[in-house]
């Protein structure tokens, strides 16, 4: 069953979680079942929820700009030369470039509110995104646009039916990727620029020394990253790509 080892790596990383907090490998590491303790009971009290909520505005405005400007940037230097010579060197600039050392100049430009943190994300996503869809469109068979020429078609018939339909694959591959940094990108804001969300979540427990709670909120956001990245593959393969439908 495809689920099947994924469960086994799952089991296994969180025995080695329990035993590495059972021994009292360090203070400030709780065991797997304190932290899930921890979890459950800010659930139940809506804290954890009520610190997601505030987490998801700036990350998600940030996502949906960078997903609809770094896919249509990505396509459009893709297609065009010009705009590759001159838009993609900052793109490869930025993937490389440890952005968030660009968290502080973003908090002196814009203060400490929602903009801050909307750019944090943006800056963490956008680039990935952007060269994965660069590569889709450029690593289009040439084979198959000769095909298209060949039957008459007109360039936006080529671009529509043939270049985006094959560059989907690795444009999604830079979605989800994009999507993990953006997640990143938000918690790093909320750590740095100011203490909301879920990073008030895991600054407060740890300035206070609850490690179970400061370790649930890590472990909660993590499960809702991989489940938001999850949910774009399902939506590749039931929209976009029905072939990959098991």
């Amino acid at each position: 069953h495809p689920l099947f080892m994924p469960l086994i790596s799952f089991a296994v990383v969180l025995g080695a979680w329990e035993y590495a907090g059972g021994i009292g490998l360090s203070a400030a590491f709780p065991s797997f079942s304190d932290t899930f303790a921890a979890l459950s009971r800010m659930a139940l009290d809506g804290s954890l929820l009520k610190a997601f909520g505030r987490t998801l505005e700036p990350l998600l405005v940030g996502l949906v700009i960078s997903v609809a400007l770094g896919v249509v940037l990505g396509v459009w230097m893709g297609l065009k030369e010009t705009a590759e010579w001159l838009f993609a060197p900052i793109f490869i600039v930025a993937q490389a470039a440890p952005l968030a050392a660009l968290i502080p100049v973003l908090t002196f430009a814009y203060g400490i509110g929602l903009t801050a943190k909307v750019l944090t994300v943006c800056i963490m996503a956008m680039p990935v995104i952007v060269i994965n869809a660069l590569g889709a469109v450029r690593n289009t068979p040439a084979s198959l646009i000769e095909m298209g020429q060949s039957f008459l078609g007109t360039r936006r018939q080529v671009i529509w039916n043939i270049v985006l339909p094959s560059a989907a694959p690795m444009i999604f591959v830079g979605l989800r990727l994009g999507c993990a940094s953006g997640f990143i990108g938000v918690i790093l804001a909320e750590l740095l620029i100011t203490p909301t969300g879920i990073g008030d979540l895991i600054s407060y427990n740890q300035s206070v020394a609850e490690y179970p709670s400061m370790y649930a909120a890590i472990l909660f956001i993590i499960v809702a990253s991989v489940l938001f990245i999850e949910g774009i593959e399902l939506v590749e393969k039931t929209v976009f790509r029905p072939e990959k439908r098991t």
